[in-house]
């Protein structure tokens, strides 16, 4: 091994060491942000407050260097791989397979061990929402056109490796053919947690004129809603929407929907 192929490796070691600090420094700043939402939940809706927007570019900003961090890692085993000799001289061809084979079966773990702390709080909370109800986007083909529609589902799995959920479509509407429940797979972009109905402090206070995503009453479907009540005097008090295109008789009729009912609206949605 010579002196300048070391010098690669501890200079890119340095940079790994470097990444999982600042990845620390993140995720000490994230926990912050969550007790401070968690203690004042208020403070989002003072005008000019930007906890949100500054909790969601931490996220940003922990995703990419848990990429970084990869890609570095796979580099430094690929300069220690064409260094490492490929064994003593008359090994058998079959013990080499072997081990190649036990080295991919050992991948998965190893890829796990090198993900962030924070995506791996997020991999767990997605984990914990076996069994639950939760909003999910899917895409569904209509006259011809793909369009994405919001409806609720239950959980039944959650794959931490490819980081797709499998969910259940519990009560299919009329179109779905004989109303056979549907299964699907999608990934974690395409799902939001409802807030926990035994557990209030975990919804979010719209307030009055917030665009948001809610259960239209008496289905399992989603639409875009605007709050006319934001101010309630309880966390568990229904809250009081007017739904896009919900049109009658020249003005829209105003809905009450459950607090766990009711989401943040998706950036970028269309619907």
């Amino acid at each position: 091994m010579s002196a300048p192929d070391i010098a690669g490796i501890l200079e890119k070691s340095k940079e790994l060491d470097q990444l999982r600090k600042e990845q620390e420094d993140v995720l000490i700043e994230i926990n912050k942000m969550h007790k401070k939402l968690q203690a004042t939940p208020e403070v989002v809706e003072k005008p000019g407050d930007n906890s949100l927007l500054k909790l969601k570019n931490l996220y940003v900003h922990a995703k990419d260097l848990s990429e970084s961090e990869v890609s570095v890692s796979n580099l430094l085993l690929s300069q220690l791989d064409a260094l490492l000799p490929s064994g003593p001289p008359g090994q058998p061809r079959r013990r080499m397979e072997g081990n190649e084979q036990k080295r991919k079966r050992m991948k998965p773990d190893s890829d796990i061990s090198r993900i962030s702390p924070s995506m791996r709080s997020q991999l767990e909370a997605c984990a914990s929402l076996k069994g639950e109800q939760v909003a999910a986007r899917v895409t569904v083909t209509q006259e011809d056109a793909d369009k994405d529609e919001w409806f609720v589902v239950k959980v039944m799995h959650f794959d931490k490796d490819t980081r797709e959920f499998e969910v259940l479509d519990e009560e299919p509407g009329d179109d779905e053919e004989g109303g056979v429940q549907r299964k699907y797979k999608l990934p974690m972009s395409a799902i939001i947690p409802f807030p926990k109905r035994n557990d209030p402090s975990s919804a979010i206070d719209f307030p009055t004129g917030r665009p948001v995503l809610a259960v239209y009453p008496g289905t399992t479907a989603l639409y875009k809603a605007t709050v006319v009540n934001g101010h309630r005097k309880r966390k568990t008090d229904d809250y009081l929407l007017e739904f896009d295109d919900d049109e009658e008789d020249g003005s829209l009729p105003q809905r009450t929907v459950p607090f766990h009912k009711v989401v943040a609206l998706p950036e970028g949605h269309r619907q």
